[in-house]
C-alpha cells in the first residue's frame, strides 16, 4: 500500500458506514468508460504476470498487477536516475539521482546506485559522481554479483584537441565521453571497480594529422570518428542504455547522439579493453559491431541512416521468439518521413564463435534489413521522442514503454495491441482518474510471469491501484452519483457473488465500482454504492441485489418473531381474502420467486411433517441468497 493514502478497502468501509466524503474532483473529466490513467485494458493474448516501473521524478518503484493494483513497491531517497531493474532473486537494483548540483549534467544524470531486498532494506549503495566522472541513464547487475555502470568522463577542451577534435566544436571548453565499469561490492556503500572500457581509447580522425588517433575513417569500422558528430555540446555521444549478454561475454550501448548501437567485448582486460587486441573476439576494447548510421564510419550518407534517437538495445533472452536478435526503440527525432517512433528487431550478423566480419572500407554492418518493424497504424500518433524502451516478452509479445507520456502497451506478434497502461502518477504524487498527468516520464518498463524467480514465497495480495478515484461510484466525475452512474454501474456489474477467478471488468473504470476491491462488481459494491447515492429520491436499487432491503425470516408472515400456525393462515389470507402482508419475501416459502398456494401448504408440511426439515434460508434474520423482485416493507429483523 501507499504511505499517505487511504486503502480501497478502509474508503469502501467509510462508504458503508456512511462516513462520506464528498471530495472535490480537479482536472479533466473522463468520459463514462474512458479511463485516462492507470490501465485501460486487456485481453486474454496478454501476458499474465506484473509490471515494474518507476518515474523520472519519483522516488517510487513500482510492482502492479495485471490491472493495475499494487502488489509491491519500494522507496528510496533518491529520484531516478534513471534505470531500474527486478533481479530474478527479489532484489532491486535502482540507480539514483545524487542530491545538489554535479559538474556533469545533461539529460538521464545519475551519479548512483542502489540495490535492495524485497523488504526494503538498501544492501549496497555505489556512488560513481565527481569532477571527474559521472554515472548517467543505465546500470545493468551481471551474473557475478558486481554492476556494469555507464558513465561520462571529463576531458578538457586541450585534451580533446589534443585527441584530433576540431577546436571549433569544443566551444563548452570539455568533453564528456562514454565510458563503462564494472564494480564489485566491497561494503555497504563501497566497491572496487574490477573493469573499465573508455570510447577514448578507440578514436580516429582525419581532421589533423599532426594529432593523435589520424586515419582514415572508413578503414576504421572499429573505430569512433572523433568528428562523428561535430556538435557544440560537450554531452557529445550521450548514450543512454546497456545490456549485457551472457553467452557472448558481450555489452550493446546505445549510442543516442550518434544515432548507432555498439556492442564491445567484455571478456578482455582493463588493459586489453584500452587496446586493440585481447578478449574472446582477439580485437581489445575496439567497436565489434555497430548498426545505425553507417556514415559515421564513412559507409553511406544520411540516406542509409536506420536509428533516430533511439533508446534501450536489448538481446532478446533465450528461450523467447527472435532469441539473440537485439531489439530497439527507435525514438524517430528527425526522421525524414515525420516525427514517430517505431520498434526495430534486428538480427546481429554474429558468428558461432561470437565474433563479428569487420565490413570492407565503405561497406556498412548489416543487416540491411530488419527481422521486425512495428510502426503504429497511425504512424504519427506514437511518438516519444526521448526516454522510451522494448523488450520481448516470454510470450512472444512484446512491451513497449511510450516514455514521454508514461504509456505501456503490450503487442501481439502480428501487431495487436492486447494490454495498455498510463503511469496515473505527477512525480510521487497520484493523480485522480480521469486526468492526463504531467510528470510522469518513465524511462521503460519491465514485465513479468508469475512463475519469475522473484515472485517465489512472496506475498503478492494486491492492493489499490495507483490513481485515486475521490469519489467512488461517481463514473462520469461530475461529482454527484446519480442514474447516470447508476446505468454505468449496472452495465459493469459481474453478479450477485463475489468472484474466485479475479478480476472481471475490463479496466480501469471497474474500480470507480469495485469498493470493496476483489475484482468485480457484486452486491457488496451496490451497498457502497447504495451509501453514495446522491438524488433525494430513494435509490431505484439493483435488480440483482434485491437483498439490499431489510433482512427477514423466511415463513415469518406475520412478522411476529416465531413460526406458527397464524403464518399458513396468514397467507392463506393474502391469497384468497385480501389480508395484507407486509414482507411478502418472507411468505415464499418454497423460493420459488412467486406466491401462491403453494407457499402456505409448504410452510404447514415444515410445521407438522417430520419428514420435512427444513424450508430454504434465511430462517434466522438473514438476506435472500436468491434475489426476486417480492418486496419487503417492514420486518420484525434488525
Amino acid at each position: 500500500m501507499r504511505s499517505g493514502s487511504l486503502p480501497r478497502r478502509a474508503i469502501g468501509l467509510l462508504l458503508l458506514s456512511g462516513l462520506v466524503c464528498c471530495l472535490t474532483f480537479g482536472g479533466r473529466a473522463a468520459e463514462a468508460a474512458d479511463p485516462t490513467v492507470g490501465w485501460l485494458g486487456g485481453t486474454p493474448e496478454a501476458l499474465e504476470g506484473y509490471t515494474l516501473f518507476t518515474t523520472l521524478s519519483g522516488n517510487g518503484t513500482y510492482l502492479l498487477d495485471q490491472a493495475g493494483r499494487e502488489v509491491h513497491s519500494w522507496q528510496s531517497a533518491f529520484t531516478a536516475g534513471v534505470s531500474v531493474y527486478l533481479l530474478d532473486d527479489g532484489r532491486l537494483l535502482r540507480a539514483g539521482r545524487v542530491p545538489g548540483g554535479v559538474t556533469m549534467s545533461a539529460g538521464g544524470v545519475g551519479g548512483l546506485f542502489q540495490v535492495f531486498d524485497w523488504d526494503g532494506t538498501q544492501l549496497w549503495r555505489f556512488d560513481y559522481s565527481s569532477p571527474l566522472v559521472q554515472q548517467h541513464h543505465d546500470v545493468e547487475m551481471l551474473p557475478n554479483g558486481n554492476v556494469l555502470i555507464l558513465a561520462w568522463e571529463f576531458k578538457s577542451e586541450a585534451e580533446a584537441i589534443a585527441a584530433g577534435r576540431n577546436p571549433a566544436t569544443t566551444s563548452q571548453n570539455q568533453l564528456w565521453p562514454e565510458h563503462v565499469v564494472e564494480v564489485s561490492q566491497t561494503g555497504p556503500t563501497t566497491g572496487q571497480i574490477v573493469w573499465e572500457w573508455h570510447i577514448w581509447d578507440h578514436l580516429v580522425q582525419d581532421f589533423d594529422a599532426t594529432k593523435a588517433n589520424f586515419g582514415v575513417v572508413a578503414d576504421h569500422p572499429e573505430l569512433l570518428d572523433i568528428h562523428a558528430r561535430q556538435n557544440d555540446s560537450a554531452d557529445w555521444l550521450h548514450a543512454n542504455g546497456l545490456d549485457y549478454n551472457a553467452d557472448l561475454d558481450q555489452i550493446v550501448i546505445s549510442m543516442h547522439h550518434l544515432n548507432e548501437i555498439f556492442i564491445i567485448d567484455h571478456s578482455t582486460t582493463t588493459a586489453e579493453a584500452a587496446g586493440h587486441t585481447g578478449g574472446n573476439a582477439g580485437r581489445g576494447g575496439d567497436i565489434l559491431y555497430r548498426w545505425g548510421n553507417p556514415a559515421n564510419y564513412g559507409a553511406g550518407t544520411a540516406t542509409d541512416r536506420k536509428l533516430f534517437g533511439q533508446h534501450c538495445p536489448e538481446w532478446v533472452p533465450n528461450g523467447y521468439v527472435g532469441a539473440g536478435n537485439l531489439t530497439i526503440y527507435n525514438n524517430g527525432a528527425g526522421r525524414p518521413a515525420g516525427a514517430f517512433s517505431t520498434i526495430e528487431e534486428i538480427a546481429t550478423p554474429v558468428l558461432p564463435d561470437g565474433t563479428y566480419t569487420l565490413p570492407t572500407p565503405g561497406t556498412a554492418f548489416g543487416p540491411a534489413t530488419t527481422v521486425w518493424t512495428y510502426t503504429a497504424p497511425t504512424p504519427l500518433s506514437f511518438f516519444s521522442s526521448i526516454i522510451s524502451g522494448v523488450r520481448r516478452l516470454p510470450n512472444g509479445n512484446t512491451i513497449v514503454c511510450d516514455g514521454d507520456s508514461g504509456y505501456f502497451f503490450e503487442l501481439t506478434p502480428s501487431e495487436d495491441v492486447v494490454w495498455e497502461y498510463r503511469v496515473p502518477l505527477a512525480g510521487n504524487n497520484p493523480v485522480n482518474q480521469g486526468q492526463i498527468p504531467g510528470g510522469n516520464l518513465t524511462f521503460r518498463t519491465q514485465r513479468f510471469e508469475p512463475s519469475y524467480g522473484a515472485f517465489v514465497g512472496r506475498d503478492l495480495t494486491p492492493g489499490d491501484p495507483l490513481e485515486q478515484y475521490p469519489m467512488l461510484g461517481d463514473f462520469d466525475n461530475n461529482g454527484v452519483v446519480n442514474g447516470a452512474d447508476l446505468a454505468r454501474f449496472e452495465l459493469l456489474f459481474t453478479g450477485p457473488g463475489a468472484s474466485t477467478i479475479g478480476v472481471l471488468f475490463s479496466n480501469a473504470e471497474g474500480f470507480y465500482g469495485d469498493f470493496d476491491l476483489d475484482g468485480d462488481i457484486d452486491c457488496d459494491d451496490a451497498l457502497a454504492f447504495e451509501a453514495v447515492w446522491s438524488p433525494g429520491a430513494p435509490f431505484p436499487g439493483i435488480a440483482a441485489c434485491a437483498p439490499l432491503g431489510p433482512n427477514f425470516v423466511r415463513g415469518d408472515v406475520n412478522q411476529d418473531g416465531t413460526i406458527d400456525i397464524s403464518d399458513p393462515i396468514g397467507a392463506l389470507g393474502y391469497l384468497f381474502q385480501g389480508v395484507s402482508v407486509d414482507c411478502l419475501v418472507s411468505m415464499d416459502v418454497n423460493d420459488d420467486g412467486a406466491l401462491d398456494v403453494s407457499d402456505p401448504i409448504s410452510l404447514l408440511g415444515f410445521l407438522f411433517n417430520p419428514a420435512i426439515t427444513s424450508i430454504p434460508e434465511p430462517t434466522v434474520c438473514g438476506l435472500d441468497p436468491t434475489p426476486d423482485t417480492l418486496s419487503c416493507v417492514t420486518t420484525s429483523c434488525p
